[in-house]
């Protein structure tokens, strides 16, 4: 079936068969042992088969065993006799040589039959006992050439091999005892028919223990998308992946052929090559069996047997009798109830549909919809609507397919379907103005508990208007605001907005939504549009989500006061007017600007309340925003168990509800959570999974951000540089957002201090600070400035950082003045604070105050932070001398401890540091060394004592040639130590040198050595 088609776009990367390919050199193995091996690789036709083998050959001749391949030969009824045994023996002779002529010295004439080159054959034998000879020599000459080598021999498509090829290989698998040798033979499952030769022959297989069996199932979503990963260089969106996945069903040959079309041009993947092959099984049956195949293939993917009955109009004899010719040949399948038939492939039925004529089709999907009108019992209830629509549909009947499409979008939006209910809403937007008047004032808008407030009272007739209000809500919930911010303006071309200014209104809202959503324009705009369009109107439901919407955009760009008021009329208007879902949004809304102005307790209660409500009522459109909102205020205070908590259970729910987007914010918040709790090995799943969903560039900034921390922590500074640029370019699409920006400040400071760049991070401190620091952001705002003061006390003494430190200093302290510390953990960072900007000032370590911030981490959920104090307040008591040593030593240890257990390496590799220069044991049962002169700093990194003097240079900031003038050394080898220096430092240019040996204090302020 296959077999005259040429790939063109192959992966050449091998894709999963991971268990099949280990039993395949498992065998390999034993084999080498003494042990001879076969083994039968099932599978259907293009699923895979000949690419296993190819993979195993290559692993087979790298590990020294010789390899042979031959095929069965297709002609007429059975193959050529022996063809792939023939096949194989000749390659042998070919890269044997003079070894296959020894082992068959004395036997060429009777061998001679299966190797002509071998020389003349003797006189032909027709009794058994010659054909038995032959058998028993082959197996021979095997046995011989495997006496000092490893053979594998492949036989490819068995089903095509004549009975003397299945008689020899079964004598073979039978007779061998003692040869290295492994055979493998592949064969097509869906050509094995109930009539076919190899079916006893595989069963008698079967009871053989010596033969093993490998089928090969199809690819998963994932393994197609390494597939396409493998052909093309880049991993492909998930729009493309699914599209091929869908149509392949898996199937390796279909995805390349897929490919192939797509990339010449094809729009529908199914080129006229592939649809001629996919139907030559097909036409190969009598007419009538076609015929009910047609009729199958327009029915859809599974057809109830007595739905087909009705549509064919044939006798209950002539139609089983057509079904089973069809299922013999592997067309059909029987479903697993029994009730009806599907194709075993997608694209076989695909291509029988498109070889149908377009009135063909038409007449065939009335026929359907009349049987299924006149019989609703004879398929599912629930996909009953879908399927009549669907049916109406292609039957070309808009006044039928309107009302059924309308229905069966009702239907899916209560299945949480919401792709699905958009494309019907699509389909009904398509028929719209080809229906009658008379129908479409029979339909009403679909209730939808105040989403779509504007379109009036329930008995109002639907109005082109409100369809396409309804699918601008599909579209939102499905997760594709291009195509609702498309619709949204297909409805304001149609608005006078004088006339209907809430149509207007809601509209406008709308707009803003997406246009934010995915960075666009100014949303403000359109809100701002939206609040003139109801001004001076009585109190209505869409003039509650006018000032819902503005509350929640103000919430999340300019949070404050002014939010908060908005908020409050927002809740308070929504109540006026029984609009309780746009009531539950301002409540959310209003819960976190709570939060933010220090009533953690209160904001959360009210979080909860309305998380509470929102799941009793099953209101989808608020659903998402509950756990996202919920767990991050969680996070925001400190409480981030309870937050991993709401999380998890969110994206449970999310997943039921059918919110993919919103699901992709709820793991980007488990991710930010389980990294506060020092489980960075869950947080780091949990941020791949929230870029694997995500529908917007927001989402995929998140994940990028995630991993942008977990990159700093752990000393990947390249990782880091690449994350952050990623999660910049994903937020910088949409106006800024202090809950983006200000951690993506922080990053830069944190990986500047790390790489040397004391501009760049001050640049980016300041970036925050001139914007004026907000009292309702403080929980990003507190982090950054500990990161800042971090980097300024670390590059105290570099040269570089010393010009403009005093006004960085300063700008620290008056934006830490206007934050709260309402509670534990904003007060942790409060005191961590102080500590660092006491280092910074004048270096001193004031060890009570770093006791002060150990204690109060030691009450938050933040292991990352208190190991950090912890290292801090050791390295205070060592600078104190005298006691201050011995009490040291415990703090020290538990930073390193925790460092180890979470990864955290630069922080581990700074207290091992300090415990050497201390001489302090990080392990209690470890007794300390006996007392000696303490090596120098530097000198416990390996370095050489003329190393260090270049690194106290490179630290001062000099350059090779000022280097060199100081140590009366050429350019050139001050250019080789410092290239050693920085491979032994794990660092990758000057700067992050000398940013290291101050952050370590590897020289004294004076520059000794």
């Amino acid at each position: 079936m296959l077999g005259t088609v040429q790939n063109t776009n192959v992966s050449p990367v091998f894709v999963g068969r991971t268990d099949e390919l280990a039993a395949l050199t498992d065998a390999l193995a034993r084999a080498a042992d003494g042990e001879p091996q076969a083994l039968l690789v099932g599978g259907e036709a293009g699923v895979g088969k000949t690419r296993l083998v190819e993979e195993f050959l290559s692993a087979a001749a790298a590990a020294g065993a010789v390899t042979a391949v031959g095929g069965c030969v297709e002609i007429g009824a059975d193959g050529l006799p022996f063809a792939p045994v023939s096949t194989a023996l000749r390659a042998l002779h070919r890269k044997l040589g003079d070894a296959l002529a020894v082992a068959a010295a004395g036997q060429e004439g009777e061998l001679a039959r299966l190797l002509p080159e071998l020389g003349e054959t003797t006189r032909e034998s027709h009794d058994e006992d010659g054909r038995a000879r032959l058998f028993e020599l082959t197996a021979r000459l095997l046995e011989r050439l495997t006496a000092d080598r490893t053979l594998v021999l492949a036989i490819e498509d068995l089903h095509w091999a004549d009975r003397s090829t299945r008689e020899l290989l079964g004598y073979l698998f039978r007779s061998l005892q003692t040869a290295r040798l492994v055979i493998v033979a592949t064969y097509r499952s869906d050509d094995i028919h109930r009539r076919h030769p190899l079916r006893p022959f595989l069963a008698e297989l079967d009871r053989t223990r010596s033969v093993h069996r490998v089928e090969l199932s199809r690819f998963t979503r994932a393994e197609v998308g390494a597939q396409l990963t493998g052909i093309s260089g880049a991993r492909p969106d998930r729009e493309l992946l699914d599209r091929i996945f869908e149509r392949s069903d898996g199937n390796a040959f279909f995805v390349e052929e897929i490919v192939a079309s797509l990339s010449c041009g094809c729009s529908t993947g199914l080129s006229e090559s592939l649809r001629d092959l996919l139907l030559v099984r097909v036409e190969a049956l009598p007419d009538a069996v076609q015929r009910v195949i047609r009729i199958a293939a327009e029915g859809g993917s599974t057809v109830e047997y007595e739905l087909l009955r009705a549509v064919t109009g044939l006798g209950e004899d002539e139609l089983i009798e057509a079904l089973r010719t069809a299922v013999g040949a592997n067309i059909l399948l029987p479903t697993p109830d029994g009730d009806g038939y599907r194709f075993r492939h997608a694209l076989v039925r695909e291509a029988v549909v498109d070889d149908l004529l377009p009135g063909e089709r038409s007449r065939l999907n009335r026929r359907y919809a009349e049987a299924l009108e006149a019989a609703p019992g004879i398929v599912r209830a629930d996909e009953r609507p879908a399927r009549l629509a669907s049916y109406w549909y292609h039957a070309h009947d808009p006044a039928k397919a309107l009302p059924a499409v309308l229905d069966a979008s009702v239907r899916a939006r209560g299945r949480y379907a919401y792709a699905e209910q958009l494309r019907l809403l699509e389909r009904a937007l398509e028929l719209w103005e080809d229906v009658p008047a008379e129908v479409r004032e029979r339909q009403r808008p679909v209730d939808d508990a105040g989403v779509y407030p504007a379109c009036g009272c329930s008995d109002e007739a639907l109005r082109r208007l409100d369809l396409l209000a309804e699918t601008v809500v599909a579209a939102q919930m499905a997760g594709d605001r291009e195509r609702a911010l498309a619709i949204v303006k297909s409805g304001l071309r149609l608005l006078d907005e004088h006339k209907e200014p809430l149509r207007a209104a809601w509209f406008r809202t709308q707009r803003g939504r997406m246009l934010g959503a995915l960075g666009r324009g100014d949303a403000r705009v359109e809100f701002a549009h939206a609040q003139e369009l109801v001004r001076g109107l009585p109190p209505s439901a869409v003039h509650a989500e006018v000032l819902t919407q503005v509350a929640a955009w103000e919430a999340t760009h300019t949070p404050g006061p002014g939010s908060y008021g908005i908020a409050e009329r927002a809740v308070e208007l929504s109540r006026l007017v029984g609009a309780e879902s746009t009531e539950l949004n301002a409540r959310l809304t209003l819960a976190g600007l709570k939060i933010d102005a220090g009533d953690a307790e209160g904001g959360i209660a009210e979080m909860r309340a309305v998380c509470g409500r929102v799941v009793e009522l099953g209101n989808v459109h608020v659903l998402g925003r509950c756990y996202i909102n919920l767990a991050s205020a969680l996070e925001g205070v400190g409480r981030s168990a309870e937050a991993v908590e709401v999380a998890t259970e969110g994206a449970r729910e999310l997943c039921r509800f059918g919110l993919p987007d919103a699901r992709s914010w709820v793991f980007g918040n488990a991710s930010e959570s389980l990294f506060s709790l020092g489980r960075w090995e869950e947080s780091e799943e949990a941020a791949r999974e929230c870029l694997r969903i995500a529908q917007s560039l927001k989402s995929r900034g998140i994940a990028a951000s995630r991993f942008t921390r977990l990159a700093l922590v752990r000393g990947h500074w390249e990782r880091a540089e690449r994350e952050l640029a990623t999660a910049r370019e994903h937020y910088d699409a949409h106006q800024p957002e202090p809950q983006h920006t200000i951690p993506l400040a922080r990053f830069t400071v944190e990986l500047a201090a790390a790489r040397g760049r004391i501009a760049e991070g001050r640049a980016a401190l300041d970036g925050v600070l001139e914007q004026g620091v907000n009292p309702a952001v403080q929980r990003y705002v507190w982090p950054l400035l500990v990161a800042a003061a971090t980097a300024e006390a670390d590059a105290r003494g570099l040269p570089a950082a010393e010009p403009g430190r005093a006004g960085v200093l300063d700008r620290i302290r008056a934006g830490a003045k206007q934050l709260a510390r309402a509670v534990p953990v904003w007060d942790a960072y409060g005191i961590f604070l102080e500590a660092e900007l006491q280092r910074a000032e004048d270096g001193r370590q004031d060890a009570d105050r770093w006791a002060d911030a150990v204690a109060a981490f030691e009450a938050t959920d933040r292991p990352y932070e208190l190991a950090r104090v912890r290292y801090r307040w050791a390295e205070a008591l060592l600078a104190t001398g005298g006691s201050g040593a011995e009490a040291a030593a415990k703090p020290l240890r538990e930073a390193y401890e925790s460092a180890e257990r979470i990864g955290a390496r630069p922080l581990r590799e700074a207290t091992e540091l300090l415990a050497r220069r201390a001489r302090l044991s990080l392990t209690p049962a470890t007794a300390a060394p006996p007392a000696a002169e303490e090596p120098a700093p530097a000198e416990s990194l390996g370095l050489t004592p003329r190393e260090r003097d270049v690194l106290r240079l490179v630290a001062q900031g000099h350059s090779n040639r000022r280097i060199a003038e100081e140590l009366f050394i050429s350019p050139k080898t001050a250019s080789v130590h410092v290239s050693n220096i920085l491979a032994k430092l794990g660092v990758s240019g000057r700067g992050e040198a000398a940013a290291l040996a101050h952050r370590f204090r590897l020289f004294s302020p004076a520059g000794a050595g």
